[in-house]
């Protein structure tokens, strides 16, 4: 069992494929951590620290829009309201 039964029998490719494949397996790695901006999005967008800041609504704000839609009466809307300004 010398060198030639190394060479021989296909473990030749081994020493030139390995690194391939830890290359292949890093990479796929750092896509998932990396690449989408965040490693489990829950089918939502990526959001950067930066979105955060911008997306906050006013309280009175969010409760105009749910009046507008029809979710509360007015009678919910004006004793809401005046819980948020107090």
């Amino acid at each position: 069992m010398g060198q030639e039964y190394f060479w021989m029998h296909g473990m030749w490719a081994f020493p030139f494929l390995m690194p391939v494949i830890m290359f292949s397996v890093m990479i796929a790695a750092f896509y998932l951590f990396f690449g989408r901006g965040c490693l489990i999005s829950n089918g939502r967008q990526p959001m950067n620290h930066g979105q955060l800041a911008q997306n906050t609504e006013n309280p009175l704000d969010i409760l105009k829009t749910r009046y507008a839609r029809g979710d509360i009466s007015g009678e919910e809307y004006e004793r809401i309201r005046k819980d948020i300004l107090s």
